[in-house]
């Protein structure tokens, strides 16, 4: 990377240096509250987070990438799709790492989700430091700050109460309590001594004075927890989504309460806009369920690939994942790069520049010298239909070093569980060995006729572009029209009227297989 690169993560890089001086580390950070599934949207900011450290490292800096699972915040409603909901009830206000697991696979309904991305993340490249909130607040580790932010209590308020139509009651606290004798966070404070003691009413009639540097059953609201963090934690740079960002969100009044209470300015800022699933209605929602996960998404794509939606989309637009036909663009949009990478596709300096860094940003590893086979995902899934295994599939490749194999096979896989699970229908047929009788007595003379001419001429085919102009010149001289030349030749081949692009299904099949079964009509 130079350090005139306009690639959006290095720019970024460089104002935190720019507005941070030169430290010896910076921290950069992410979060969010595991109530839920953890969907490929959510998964914006980290993956925002890991490209700006990776940029701040490409410029020999030393960082820190944090990322706090907020699991001491309580369980306000039980999303949708979570076995036994009735029975979930009874842990309503609770924190939610203290709920069981309802699916009953993990030591908590908190660990539940937390497991599920750090497992996936490695397989993208991201190994952040992950921090457990509810270890920090139950250690007493941020006593100091409660302390801090009761001591400004109203001047809290009252910049809360600017951005509000309603202002807060008197009794409004920001600090919250969880029973010691129902672990429930339906508690009202009713005094603070000064110093460390508090004291809460709670509504299962338990009451109690506790020190807060002791035991650790006190937190602090959302809105003052941020910047609190932010103060903690030292840290540089953390993102934030559009539903944070509006005017008078929590990243306004956090700016202010940091600078108020911890005389800090707060960390280096970047919006980011949603992420959301071709057809799934707008955004993703844990607590209605309507969620595809980073797990999702790598079953289709591979990791660069997945890495290059993030890269090479600027955070403030909006972009989707698509299982649908759409699949084969994004794949070949990323091998363009690839080939730009390369030096094998023209284009202007200023896009070699950019898309090459997108490329660089997109590897987990470092790119190698030269430049990977590229499996088209059309061709893989031509692949498949044909073979319907992948060992198989492969074998059909030519001879490959280990690392092209490895790709190769990678995507045979995602084009195979492509086809199970998400293929349009015209996509799903199978190889036929022969015509059934169904299909023939469908055919006219002159189809079959067309079929035989084009299975004798085929041979004397080089590219894709000749077989095109065959199938365009066969039916001409049959009198047909194109569309039901095409629609033969998938009745004979898949059983089907519709199929993949023909060129490409009869080039992954050969042409000596495709002859030999049309000859026979």
């Amino acid at each position: 990377m130079t350090n005139d690169s306009m690639f959006w993560a290095d720019q970024v890089a460089r104002k935190i240096i720019k507005e941070k001086g030169n430290k010896k580390r910076y921290v950069c950070a992410a979060g969010i509250t595991p109530s839920g599934v953890i969907h490929i949207g959510n998964c914006r900011e980290i993956m925002t987070v890991d490209l700006v450290s990776r940029a701040l490292r490409d410029l020999g800096k030393n960082v820190r990438f944090i990322y706090s699972w907020d699991d001491f915040d309580r369980l306000r409603k039980i999303p949708k799709n979570v076995p036994n909901p009735k029975e979930m009830e009874k842990y309503l206000m609770k924190a939610i790492v203290d709920v069981p697991d309802p699916w009953k696979c993990h030591k908590s309904y908190a660990e539940h989700f937390e497991k599920a991305v750090e497992d996936a993340l490695p397989n993208v490249g991201i190994k952040p430091e992950f921090i457990y909130q509810n270890k920090m607040f139950r250690k007493c580790a941020y006593a100091k700050e409660i302390k801090q932010v009761l001591e400004n209590k109203d001047k809290i308020c009252n910049i809360l109460n600017k951005f509000r139509k309603e202002p807060l009651g008197e009794d409004w606290n920001p600090v919250r309590v969880y029973c010691s004798k129902c672990d429930k966070e339906e508690t009202k404070i009713t005094n603070w001594d000064k110093e460390y003691s508090l004291s809460y009413e709670c509504k299962c009639g338990y009451k109690e004075m506790f020190d807060f540097r002791k035991k650790g059953i006190a937190k602090l609201q959302w809105r003052v927890d941020w910047p609190m963090r932010w103060n903690y934690e030292k840290v540089d740079f953390e993102p934030a989504g559009k539903d944070h960002s509006t005017v008078g969100g929590s990243r306004d009044t956090g700016v202010i309460i940091q600078k108020t209470v911890w005389k800090e300015d707060a960390p280096v800022y970047l919006m980011y806009d949603f992420v959301t699933v071709k057809g799934a209605g707008g955004k993703m929602s844990s607590s209605l369920g309507n969620v595809v996960t980073l797990d999702d998404v790598l079953a289709i794509y591979t990791p660069e690939v997945v890495r290059f939606f993030f890269a090479g989309t600027k955070p403030l637009k909006e972009f989707d994942f698509s299982f649908d036909e759409d699949v084969f663009k994004f794949y070949e949009d990323f091998y363009k790069a690839e080939r730009i990478y390369y030096d094998k596709e023209n284009v202007p300096e200023r896009d070699k520049k950019h898309w090459s860094r997108v490329y660089e940003m997109s590897m987990i590893d470092k790119p190698t010298k030269t430049m990977p086979i590229q499996p088209g995902f059309r061709h893989c899934v031509n692949l498949i239909t044909k073979h319907n295994d992948v060992n198989n599939a492969l074998n059909e490749v030519s001879e490959l070093n280990k690392t092209d194999k490895d790709r190769y096979k990678s995507i045979l896989e995602r084009a195979k569980f492509w086809l199970e699970n998400y293929a349009p229908s015209h996509h799903k047929a199978v190889l036929q060995e022969s015509a059934s009788k169904d299909v023939l007595n469908k055919l006219t003379v002159n189809q079959k006729k067309a079929l035989k001419e084009f299975a004798n001429k085929l041979e004397n085919t080089k590219t894709e572009e000749d077989i095109k102009n065959l199938c365009f010149g066969v039916a001409k001289s049959n009198n047909i029209k194109p569309m039901e030349f095409f629609k033969s030749c998938y009745l004979v081949l898949l059983g089907n009227e519709r199929g993949p692009r023909l060129t490409q299904l009869i080039m992954s099949i050969g042409k000596k297989k495709v002859a030999e079964l049309l000859k026979n009509v």
